[in-house]
């Protein structure tokens, strides 16, 4: 643990898995992994505790350990004044998700890095994010904060009790839910007339600079158009979905999506990629895709896999959590380019036709630093008087200019393998591995989710949460649950094996029995056997990525329908209601619940195919059915011989192929409509 790197010895971190705190591991702070031995010495010495949390992807997390955590005057001050606790935000959300509620009530906003000051018996006294070494701009530095701090805990200890008391009886409401009436179809028109007015006309998306994806926002209004006909609604998706692959958030060159444009036109990105943000817009242009036929739409979800099969994906077939921002300590220079580095590496055909094409400037086109980002004014097929081989021509330049940033230094990896964004992610490529009928997708899928249920699970038949260097680790938490039930569910129904319907039944039971609201209804974040931190809380907010028990909703809903068992749809229903006064506020800022709320509304539908899955009948029908965008159905493969699906689906049983063809029946409330052998007939009949 005392090993020398340099001048410089490891602290506690080194011992860790995270490649977040390992970053720290050679700091000259002291510092502390979460744990006992951490919040003992706080109690023992009589110090406060400094709890930063954080990152590895983070560029602000990487400015304040640069400026500060690898400072010597700043580390003396922080060890001679408190116990100094790393946490990786992505390892436990538990504790980032309680701490976060706690700055955000104290300064109105939030963000990582989330630096607080806490008793030794973990109460919050004090809330800040990033931190300069020193005072400037009315923000206060860590060379004047600490000195403030130490007089404060030793000669005003009752302000500090006073303050903490105040912040842990703050945090009480958020570990409930404050239930009401029961939800209706009027809060999907709500939360519809809500984005409508958040809508950027001109340039796609929601709401000003900075920009976020928000790919369920689109996957709502996707549903809120099937339900309604409102040409609005699709018009919003296309423009968002073009507007995106169009811009500089997206990596023409090699493909994914940055996190967040920092201004309103998706042109200047924040330039870490995430998975779950891959696996959530993926999602979005297949449906995107399914509901309007757009190549361009088809060809963007392809890349975006691309990215992710290549460079973000495990031998042992998981898949990593994200990518750096920066890298030679600058962000974004990774994927900047100058105007004489791009002639230099293609034919002077294709250097024109990329100039004109991506905006490229002698000047540069990216504010501030005469270098360029690559971005369409237009989709490819729309721009005139161009070579009819102009696709094979940018994709030749692509190739090259691929090869030629291959060889730069690379951002930092998180390769850490994290069940819940695996769940998204294996989701994603069933999804996808049905739409665009790419087996290819579909065996990706299933060699993560076998990676998982192989490696991750624990003695008690529950799930890890995180998974590096042959450890896995962390009880699992709601969003590793339901997030890969989602994903087990979409694999199912890509191919049919019905391991991967039973493994989704388990764990939605292990859901369940350790995580719900006996009371209140909805979900805990954690489980009734996880380590007690403050309070055991409770989220439905879809943010950057959506809410465990919106996901939760969705599925119990279509484990319902599967093995017609009311008691699962009550169980969902009860989840809106649980969060109804919440909800009822904004809807907007729900769209993944109002999702699954359109799927408990109906009208939804049974589709049970009874034939064999390798007959080229069967599979007619599945790509007909797959083609389209039904969004609230589930698909079920009754095969003539026996099989274990009609133990879990009993009303399945009767229901069998006609003269030796794949025939479809399609059940409403598991009433099922005269089965049918034709595709056409079962898409009239959906």
């Amino acid at each position: 643990m005392s090993e020398e790197v340099g001048k410089r010895k490891a602290n506690r971190l080194i011992d860790e898995k995270s490649p977040y705190l390992l970053q720290h591991a050679y700091n000259p702070v002291n510092w502390y992994p979460w744990g006992e031995e951490a919040f003992d010495k706080a109690r023992t010495e009589d110090k406060p505790v400094f709890l930063s949390i954080g990152y590895s992807t983070c560029h602000w997390c990487h400015v304040m350990e640069k400026e500060s955590f690898e400072d010597d005057d700043v580390a003396a001050l922080m060890n001679d004044t408190f116990v100094s606790i790393k946490v990786d935000r992505e390892e436990r959300p538990d504790i980032d998700s309680i701490y976060m509620a706690v700055c955000q009530a104290m300064t109105g906003s939030g963000g990582w890095p989330l630096n607080l000051l806490l008793t030794p018996d973990r109460r919050p006294f004090h809330a800040l994010t990033y931190i300069p070494k020193e005072s400037r701009f009315g923000r206060v530095g860590m060379l004047d904060l600490i000195p403030q701090v130490k007089e404060l805990w030793k000669s005003h200890r009752d302000e500090v009790e006073e303050a903490a008391n105040h912040n842990v009886n703050a945090l009480k409401p958020a570990s409930g839910s404050l239930a009401g009436e029961r939800l209706t179809e009027e809060i999907l028109h709500i939360a519809y007339e809500q984005l409508l007015g958040m809508f950027d006309e001109e340039h796609g998306g929601f709401g000003d600079a900075p920009k976020f994806p928000a790919p369920h926002n689109l996957m709502f209004l996707l549903r809120y158009w099937k339900r309604t006909g409102d040409r609005m609604a699709l018009m919003m998706v296309e423009k968002t979905l073009y507007a995106m692959c169009m811009g500089g958030i997206y990596d023409h060159v090699g493909f994914g999506f940055h996190r967040y444009s920092v201004d309103q036109r998706w042109l200047v990105p924040h330039f870490e990629k995430m998975l779950y943000d891959q696996a959530m817009l993926a999602m979005a242009y297949i449906e995107g895709y399914q509901a309007t036929g757009k190549k361009d739409f088809e060809k963007t979800c392809r890349e975006i896999f691309t990215y992710v099969l290549r460079d973000m994906t495990s031998p042992e077939g998981g898949f990593f959590s994200g990518e750096d921002a920066d890298s030679e300590g600058e962000e974004g220079k990774f994927y900047l380019w100058t105007e004489n580095e791009i002639r230099q590496v293609l034919t002077d055909e294709e250097y024109k036709l990329v100039k004109k094409l991506f905006n490229i400037n002698v000047n540069g086109n990216f504010p501030g630093n005469g270098q360029n980002i690559f971005y369409l004014s237009k989709p490819v097929t729309e721009v005139p008087d161009f070579p009819a081989n102009i696709e094979k021509i940018i994709e030749s330049s692509r190739r090259k200019l691929f090869e030629a940033r291959e060889k730069r230094i690379h951002p930092g990896k998180d390769d850490k393998i994290l069940a819940d964004w695996n769940g998204l992610m294996i989701a994603a490529l069933a999804k996808a591995s049905q739409a665009f009928d790419e087996p290819e997708y579909a065996k990706a899928a299933q060699n993560a989710a076998d990676f998982i249920l192989s490696t991750m699970r624990n003695a008690n038949d529950g799930i890890y949460h995180r998974y590096r260097e042959g450890e896995a680790a962390i009880k699992g938490f709601l969003d590793d649950y339901a997030f890969l039930v989602w994903g087990l569910l979409e694999l199912y129904e890509a191919i049919f094996e019905i391991r991967y319907l039973k493994a989704a039944l388990e764990f939605n039971e292990y859901l369940l029995t350790h995580f719900r609201d006996m009371e209140a209804g909805g979900f805990f974040l954690t489980s009734d056997n996880a380590e007690n931190i403050l309070i055991r809380k409770k989220d439905i907010y879809d943010g950057a990525i959506p809410s465990g028990n919106s996901i939760a909703m969705l599925n119990l809903i279509r484990l319902g329908k599967i093995t017609a068992d009311p008691e699962l749809e009550r169980k969902a229903d009860a989840i809106g209601q649980a969060f109804s006064l919440k909800v009822g506020q904004a809807p907007a800022g729900y769209t993944m619940l109002m999702s699954a709320l359109d799927f408990t509304m109906g009208p939804s539908s049974e589709v049970i195919i009874a034939g064999d899955l390798q007959a080229d009948d069967t599979m007619e029908m599945l790509k007909a059915l797959r083609k389209e965008f039904i969004p609230d159905k589930v698909v079920i493969l009754r095969p003539d011989e026996e099989s274990e699906i009609t133990r879990i689906s009993d009303y399945t049983k009767s229901l069998s192929s006609k003269g030796g063809k794949a025939t479809v029946y399609v059940c409403r409330n598991f009433s099922c409509r005269l089965p049918v052998t034709e595709p056409g007939k079962m898409l009239e009949l959906l």
